[in-house]
């Protein structure tokens, strides 16, 4: 008893003579951090185990021309009401690794190892954080593409320009393959952009992948539980995907919507990525009609990590409801 009243009264004098000392800065024991941890989140659908994993964010003042029939004054309104800086975007990258329980299977890939270097490693963050998650690049037994935009289809190379994942089968679109290797539509491309987009696709492909790669059906199942069905607009043949194991699902939404808080609050918004504005947003209305309807869990590519929660009707558009942190896998 006699010491607790000697240690009441130790530090009842250090308080009192506090306002006495000079007032010197604070000085952490340690440096700050100046890193998060690594990126990735794990959930069930069933009996398959769902790993997203971070690609990174590409962080750009917001222009004129990012949506095409709403004025820049409105998009920055739209950010603003989202608690997010009203003059720049950051958009996010989320590719998936899918452990079936008999096959392990990726699908699209990042933005790639230029990107990390050109980015200073904001983005191409997708093969650190797959191996963080303790997940083999060589273990993988099919990469799954959605559409060939190069933040999906440029982390199938490393920066060495081989296989990132060396074992693995290469699944893409049909309907993709055959229009970006098609040399006729190439030639057809005026803008700067989708030249681009066509040669950035020969390159990742004909980089030793050409042997690799098998063409796909929509609505013919890749991978057990996983469906591709078609949400074209944002390329002729951009693809998404149901995840079913048991009574559970996922819809793996893609490119269906950029980020959220601008293309679910307005759906009627059309991207200047969308290559036919008017189709992406009919396939959007449709995708978060069914998806309201069915109460599914949805996974965005772009949307904010871990990238996935659920959509409900709010007036003309819908609101992303992210799904709640767990610890339990």
């Amino acid at each position: 008893m006699e010491l607790t009243r000697r240690h009441a009264l130790a530090g009842a004098a250090a308080l009192a003579a506090y306002p006495l000392l000079p007032n010197a800065p604070a000085r952490a024991a340690v440096p700050l951090a100046d890193k998060q941890a690594p990126s990735y989140y794990r959930y069930r659908v069933g009996d398959a185990q769902v790993n997203a994993i971070s690609d990174g964010v590409n962080t750009f003042p917001l222009g004129d021309s990012l949506v095409l029939n709403a004025k820049k004054d409105e998009v920055s309104a739209a950010l603003e009401k989202a608690f997010l800086p009203k003059d720049k975007v950051s958009i996010h990258f989320a590719p998936l690794v899918i452990n079936t329980g008999g096959k392990l299977v990726v699908v699209d890939t990042g933005n790639g190892p230029g990107a990390f270097a050109s980015s200073k490693g904001n983005v191409g963050q997708f093969p650190s954080n797959m191996a963080a998650a303790g997940l083999d690049a060589k273990a993988v037994d099919l990469v799954v593409i959605s559409h060939f935009h190069g933040d999906h289809i440029n982390g199938l190379l490393t920066a060495d320009n081989v296989l990132a994942f060396p074992n693995a089968e290469v699944l893409v679109p049909a309907s993709e393959w055959k229009y970006f290797m098609d040399d006729g539509e190439m030639s057809r491309q005026t803008s700067e952009r989708m030249q681009g987009v066509f040669k950035n696709a020969r390159r990742v492909f004909e980089a030793g992948l050409k042997k690799k790669v098998t063409p796909y059906e929509w609505d013919k199942e890749l991978a057990p539980g996983l469906l591709p069905v078609a949400s074209v607009g944002h390329t002729p043949g951009h693809t998404s995907f149901v995840l079913s194991s048991g009574s559970d699902k996922v819809f793996i939404q893609s490119d269906v919507t950029n980020h959220p808080a601008l293309f679910v609050t307005h759906p009627d918004w059309h991207l200047m990525f969308d290559q036919d504005p008017a189709m992406a947003e009919t396939t959007r209305r449709k995708v978060y009609d069914m998806l309201v309807a069915e109460k599914m869990r949805v996974q965005g590519f772009h949307y904010p990590f871990p990238a996935n929660g659920f959509v409900e009707k709010d007036g003309t558009g819908y609101r992303l409801v992210p799904a709640h942190w767990s610890q339990v896998i």
